[in-house]
């Protein structure tokens, strides 16, 4: 081999070696910023619950421990109701984010096509939910009549349909060949069978996503447990948990007297760092789902966005 060949590994190193250019440099920066802006706040959060009370109380926290202690994260692990909640909201999330998953593929899939009778006016009823509701008060009526309060129904049932993720997973399956259907029907499947063997094996990137959305909106919802679970504490979801800890430590005081909550128990309820400790307990399990999931966001959301 000659001396040329020999250097031509080296010569494609460097020209491998990426050069940074102004405009990338800047951009680098921003993101660089933005996820500090982001990622900050939990990180102050994160110290906050991990500090003594009188550290925080002097302001001495910014984003390392100050006072090293768990005694915040004890008092949540030893609380039987907290820990309840936990596993009553994974439940909810679970059965909310399959039930929704279902009536969003069984809207979206016949949308799609084009011999459906009617589809404009479906597609108009269902846009139509988009930007007008019935309202607060009206839900919550029929909610009433229909017997949901203080069940765990209540907390599934309104609100399982997102207009919005139907019409992301809708542009998906309309971006899909359509050879691949009638191919599958000349082979004698039928529309139930297209849709389980062909558009949802094809579709695992958007219906990842779609699940997330669904998963993460619910587990982050409160208002609806707020409005409907009354008297049975069992059925409160972990935010409600974490609302109503917040709630109680603004008020102080009066209300842990209220309860007859004795003078420990009341300085532990009250105690600075309860929480932050509280929103990282109620945080950290999708934190720890999103990993998992977070790779199909920009292939599951975007794919469908343009058909050609």
């Amino acid at each position: 081999m000659t001396e040329k060949a020999l250097n031509m590994p080296a010569v494609a190193a460097k020209k491998k070696h990426r050069t940074w250019t102004v405009p990338q440099i800047i951009l680098g920066l921003f993101i660089f910023i933005f996820s500090m802006i982001c990622l900050l706040p939990f990180v102050n959060i994160l110290a906050l619950s991990l500090s003594s009370k009188s550290a925080i109380l002097r302001g001495a926290v910014s984003f390392w421990p100050v006072e090293f202690e768990t005694t915040a994260y004890s008092v949540l692990f030893n609380d039987s109701s907290m820990i309840r909640s936990l596993f009553f909201t994974i439940g909810i999330t679970v059965v909310y984010t399959l039930f929704s998953m279902i009536l969003t593929i069984l809207l979206a899939y016949p949308l799609t096509k084009k011999r459906l009778r009617g589809r404009k006016a479906f597609n108009l009823l269902a846009l139509f939910t988009m930007y007008f509701s019935g309202g607060t008060i009206p839900i919550f009526l029929n909610i009433v009549e229909l017997g949901l309060v203080d069940t765990p129904w209540a907390l599934i049932l309104p609100g399982m349909l997102s207009t919005y993720n139907m019409i992301i997973l809708k542009s998906f399956f309309t971006s899909l060949p359509n050879e691949l259907e009638e191919a599958a029907i000349i082979d004698g499947a039928n529309d139930f069978q297209v849709l389980l063997k062909v558009y949802i094996p094809l579709s695992l990137a958007s219906l990842a996503t779609l699940t997330l959305f669904y998963a993460v909106g619910k587990w982050n919802s409160f208002q609806d447990a707020l409005y409907y679970i009354r008297t049975k504490k069992e059925f409160q979801p972990l935010q409600l948990k974490l609302y109503n800890a917040i709630q109680s430590a603004t008020r102080g005081a009066e209300i842990s007297a209220q309860e007859g909550m004795g003078a420990q128990e009341l300085s532990t309820k009250t105690s600075e760092s309860i929480r932050p400790a509280t929103i990282i307990f109620s945080t950290l399990p999708i934190l720890v789902v999103y990993p998992f999931v977070q790779r199909y966001f920009v292939a599951g959301v975007t794919i469908g966005a343009v058909k050609g």
